[in-house]
């Protein structure tokens, strides 16, 4: 005795197709909003790492003055020791290149200081496109999504429509 199956009629093949179609759109959907999410929380690491970087650019500032301030105190002092040396005053002559020293020290610390701010500024402008590329990451794979959901509606309904 053999084994006859019985037929498979158009019907069943194509709400078997729709059925089908409409999981792989629902499987597709789930996958869009993971690789959304996936997108979103990359963007929001590269935002943290700028934004830790901008702290460090400052830290290093601080720390670059502050060596520059003991560089500066070593050089006034050679200076009026040398001044000194020579057997002039520390007035006039002595007195001005002190100031003027003084007064240089004063620009290059706003510069280590102006560039800080800047270098920060921009690490944190950085993180903040981040975030910005992470949400429309986010919204295009949500759209995505919807997009695919869609499509699995319009399958059921085609195929048990009627």
């Amino acid at each position: 005795m053999g084994f006859i199956a019985p037929a498979i009629t158009a019907s069943q093949v194509a709400t078997a197709a729709g059925v089908v179609s409409a999981a792989t759109s629902v499987a597709a959907a789930r996958q869009a909003s993971a690789a959304g999410k996936y997108n979103q929380q990359v963007q929001e690491r590269n935002a943290t790492i700028a934004e830790k970087e901008g702290e460090r650019i400052e830290q290093q500032a601080e720390f670059d003055i502050a060596r520059f301030e003991d560089q500066f105190r070593q050089l006034q002092g050679q200076t009026t020791t040398r001044i000194l040396f020579s057997n002039a005053d520390l007035s006039g002559t002595g007195l001005r290149i002190l100031r003027q020293n003084a007064e240089q020290a004063e620009i290059e610390k706003d510069i280590i200081d102006y560039n800080a701010k800047i270098g920060k500024q921009k690490k944190f402008e950085e993180a903040q496109f981040s975030r910005i590329q992470g949400q429309v990451a986010r919204n295009q794979a949500k759209a995505q999504e919807i997009g695919y959901y869609a499509q699995a509606g319009t399958s059921l309904l085609r195929t048990f429509g009627g």
